[in-house]
């Protein structure tokens, strides 16, 4: 077996080997400049150009060039934006509506229900977010309805969308340019980067900008997503490494074939994982089969006076970063764009070994 790190980490997590080099290069002499990445002016026109790229890269890789949509790069993470929709969106004296699948979707009905009327419109929570709601009935009466694409805790994903005449939000913090999907459907789209767009410190926004046309009331300009678009992702002083990382990593998934090459690699690698979780005698997984996530594959130990020798096990073979969330247990293993199947094959030689010798 392979002694290198395998990183299954849910966030911050792997990068791909070129884009931590050529950060690692720029934070020492950025274009051979002299000068660290990390201190030049955010008004430098070496970086003008590397936002301005990385908005219209997100775009075109979501097929959304020329179709009335604005990319931004802002700092908060999703948790911002949690605040930063309904503080948008929703107006007064009216009603928004989310589905609840999962801790990220329930944090952001929580922090919306500050600003007006929240409607839970569907939930799993009593199952544990083990699925996603099927057969949804949606209000007519809401100023827009708010999703989160893929559960990174629980394991769950949506594979069919709702469809509905009311402005649709989606958190796609997880699954963001990992699958093929009409993106036209949605009418604001958050993620935070450091799963498939890049490291810790900005969040990509993709809005419609009709959408935008709605909002009458005041807001202030940080919270602003007019202002943010006036400004072009330049309001206050962007975090200038954490863009650069996103602008490497929209270019090296381009240039290893985009969201479709993306999409059949991520398939084969969850095909692996979910086969071998469900073959295997010493574990099990809990979400439903067919809400599996395709990013975020959740498995347990059936006899869980095992875990030292399996967590010992996976240290030896340099997997990193498998433990489920505090709050779920078990095991987690993220296989974001950047993960190469030959970590997936790793992992499910251990499991079988694991198998073999403890079983």
């Amino acid at each position: 077996m392979e002694t290198n790190r395998h990183n299954f980490s849910s966030g911050p997590s792997i990068l791909p080997d070129e884009v931590l080099q050529k950060a690692a290069q720029a934070v020492l002499n950025f274009n051979d400049s002299g000068l660290s990445l990390i201190e030049i002016s955010h008004r430098d026109p070496a970086f003008v150009d590397i936002i301005n790229s990385a908005r219209s890269q997100a775009l075109e890789l979501l097929n959304l060039q020329d179709k009335g949509y604005s990319a931004l790069f802002l700092q908060g993470g999703a948790s911002l934006e949690f605040v930063r929709v309904a503080y948008n969106l929703l107006s007064k004296n009216g009603t928004a509506g989310y589905i609840n699948t999962g801790s990220w979707s329930n944090n952001a009905l929580n922090e919306a229900s500050y600003f007006g009327k929240i409607v839970e419109v569907a939930s799993s929570k009593d199952k544990k977010y083990n699925y996603i709601p099927k057969n949804i009935e949606i209000p007519s009466n809401l100023d827009y309805l708010h999703i989160t694409s893929n559960n990174t805790i629980y394991g769950t994903q949506f594979k069919e969308f709702p469809q509905t005449d009311i402005p649709l939000v989606c958190d796609m913090s997880s699954d963001i340019f990992s699958r093929v999907l009409d993106f036209t459907k949605f009418d604001l789209i958050y993620a935070c980067a450091q799963k498939n767009a890049g490291t810790s410190g900005v969040n990509l926004v993709v809005v419609k900008n009709e959408l935008l046309e709605r909002i009458k009331k005041p807001i202030p300009n940080i919270m602003n997503y007019r202002k943010h678009i006036e400004r072009e992702s330049m309001y206050n002083t962007p975090s200038v490494f954490s863009v650069y990382v996103s602008y490497l990593t929209l270019n090296w998934l381009k240039d290893s074939g985009g969201v479709e090459a993306m999409e059949r690699k991520n398939r084969a690698k969850a095909h692996l994982m979910y086969s071998e979780i469900d073959r295997n005698n010493l574990f099990f997984g809990n979400a439903s089969v067919e809400d599996r996530s395709v990013m975020n594959a959740t498995f347990f130990l059936k006899d869980e006076k095992l875990a030292t020798q399996f967590n010992t096990l996976c240290l030896k073979e340099g997997i990193y970063g498998i433990n489920g969330h505090r709050t779920a247990g078990g095991y987690r293993a993220s296989i974001y764009n950047a993960m190469p199947i030959t970590s997936v094959q790793l992992l499910v030689q251990v499991m079988q070994y694991f198998e073999a010798h403890f079983g």
